[in-house]
């Protein structure tokens, strides 16, 4: 589920797929802590606390996420929807790889049987819903 956050007309610096894994669990419940970060993805990444709090900088520094003074502490919440940020890089993606055009995106997907039968029927579901 998603958390409610501030609606910003910009969008953050891009993402490193480290910080995304911080952003992930802080767009699954927020605010939290940069120890409440580490208890969820420190031992499977094979990350330290000092590593979480740097990656927690780096996104605060891009305005991905915001702080507030718990005591002692700072609590992190994303500053951006995920909703927002997977738009944005979707459509980075289709840009910087199929000329904007998102037809040989799925194009590619469907070749290279990355498509499930399952992902065609709901494809082609959304897509007769648009048509209506």
């Amino acid at each position: 589920m998603e958390s409610p956050v501030a609606q910003k007309q910009e969008q953050p610096e891009r993402i490193s797929e480290a910080e995304h894994a911080v952003m992930e669990v802080l767009w699954e419940r927020a605010p939290q802590s940069a120890q409440d970060v580490c208890a969820q993805v420190c031992e499977a990444r094979g990350w330290s606390l000092p590593t979480v709090k740097t990656l927690l900088a780096r996104l605060v520094t891009k305005q991905a996420l915001t702080t507030t003074r718990e005591g002692k502490r700072f609590l992190y919440s994303p500053a951006i929807a995920r909703s927002d940020y997977v738009g944005t890089e979707s459509r980075r993606l289709v840009d910087r790889l199929f000329g904007g055009r998102a037809a040989p995106l799925f194009a590619h997907l469907a070749q290279s049987e990355a498509l499930s039968e399952d992902d065609i029927a709901e494809i082609e579901a959304l897509l007769q819903e648009l048509k209506s």
